[in-house]
C-alpha cells in the first residue's frame, strides 16, 4: 500500500496542462481520456491504494472524460462518488445523472463516458468477486444512479471519505488494510441492497406517470378506458385495476373527474363554447349525460357553473 500522492496542474504551463492530465488518467486508470474547452485547464487528483482498492479523487473544471473498455484476467467494478458537481454518466445504453452524494458502479471492460460540470469525485477501482459474492444482483444496478440519500447510501459515504482523513493506519495496524477492504464491500453491499429496494418503487412511479400522461393526453377520446390504457401501456387490465386502486380510485373514475375537471375550466376560459361543444370536446357523445354526471361532482349544473364565476 502507497501513501497519498497528489498531482496538479498548476506548475505546469497552461498549454501543455490537458496533455499533462491526459498522461496523467491514463497512467492511473489505463485507457482513460479527458477533453476540456477550458483554455487555462486546472486539475488536482488525489491518488492511493488501499489493499484491492485503487482510489482517485479527482478535481476539475467541467470536461467530458471517458474509458476504452480495459482487457485484464480479473473482473473489476469501478465506483464514482459525486462528491461536488454533477455528472451524466453512460455506459451499455444506461445514462444518469448524478448529484452530490449520489453514486454509480460501472465496467472498467466496457466504455464508459462522463460528462462533468466543475466537480469532485472519489472514484475506487476493485475486484468484482467479493461484491458480488455480498450482491447477486450486482449486474442489474450497473451504471444506474444510487440514491446517496439513502442511510445506507449515506453510511457508505461518510465511510469512504473518513478513510481518505484518516490516512494511512498500516503502519499501526497490520490487519488495518484486510479490514479496510471488508468493511468496503460490506457498506457497498449495504448500500447496494436499499438501491435494489429503491427500484421497485422507482418503477411503479414511472409506470404511474406514464399512465397519468396518457389519460391526459387522450381525455377527448370517447372510446379511452381501462382496456385502452392496458393496450397502450403494454400490460393487463388488472395491472391497470391495481395501479389506480393504489391510488384509491379506479381508470374510470379517474379518467371522469380528469374530464369533468377540464371541462369546468373550459367553461370559464371560453364563454362562447356552448355546453355541447365542450362536452364533446372532452370524451362525452352525449350532452345531457356530461351535464348529469358534472351536477353530481360539483354540485351544479355547467350553465350555473358559468355564470357563478
Amino acid at each position: 500500500m502507497g501513501e497519498v500522492v497528489r498531482y496538479a496542474t498548476e506548475h505546469v504551463a497552461p498549454s501543455d496542462r490537458l496533455r499533462y492530465w491526459n498522461d496523467l488518467v491514463d497512467r492511473i486508470y489505463t485507457g482513460t481520456f479527458v477533453n476540456a474547452n477550458e483554455p487555462d485547464f486546472r486539475g488536482e487528483m488525489l491518488s492511493w491504494s488501499v489493499g484491492e482498492l485503487d482510489m482517485i479523487r479527482p478535481m476539475s473544471g467541467p470536461s467530458l472524460v471517458g474509458r476504452l473498455p480495459r482487457d485484464a484476467d480479473e473482473e473489476r467494478i469501478i465506483l464514482h462518488l459525486q462528491c461536488r458537481g454533477t455528472t451524466l454518466h453512460t455506459q451499455s445504453g444506461r445514462e444518469c445523472m448524478l448529484e452530490p452524494g449520489d453514486f454509480v458502479l460501472g465496467s472498467p471492460h466496457d466504455r464508459y463516458d462522463l460528462r462533468l460540470s466543475a466537480h469532485e469525485l472519489l472514484v475506487v477501482e476493485f475486484p468484482r468477486a467479493p461484491l458480488m459474492e455480498r450482491c447477486p444482483g450486482l449486474d442489474e444496478i450497473l451504471a444506474q444512479r444510487i440514491n446517496g440519500a439513502s442511510p445506507g447510501g449515506r453510511v457508505f459515504h461518510d465511510f469512504l471519505l473518513s478513510l481518505w482523513r484518516q490516512g494511512d493506519q498500516s503502519a499501526a495496524d497490520p490487519e488495518w488494510e484486510t479490514g479496510v477492504s471488508r468493511v468496503f464491500y460490506d457498506l457497498a453491499a449495504l448500500a447496494l441492497r436499499g438501491a435494489e429496494r429503491e427500484a421497485p418503487r422507482l418503477a411503479e412511479s414511472r409506470f404511474r406517470e406514464r399512465a397519468l400522461a396518457m389519460v391526459e393526453a387522450r381525455l377527448c377520446d370517447p372510446s379511452l378506458r381501462t382496456a385502452t390504457l392496458a393496450a397502450e401501456l403494454g400490460t393487463s387490465v388488472r395491472t391497470v385495476q391495481n395501479l389506480f386502486a393504489g391510488m384509491g380510485t379506479t381508470p374510470s373514475a379517474w379518467i371522469l373527474e380528469r374530464r369533468l375537471r377540464r371541462a369546468a375550466d373550459q367553461l370559464i376560459a371560453d364563454p362562447q363554447a356552448s355546453i355541447t361543444e365542450i362536452a364533446f370536446d372532452h370524451g362525452f357523445n352525449d350532452s345531457a349525460y356530461f351535464t348529469r354526471c358534472f351536477r353530481h361532482h360539483f354540485g351544479t349544473a355547467p350553465r350555473e357553473w358559468r355564470g357563478g364565476h
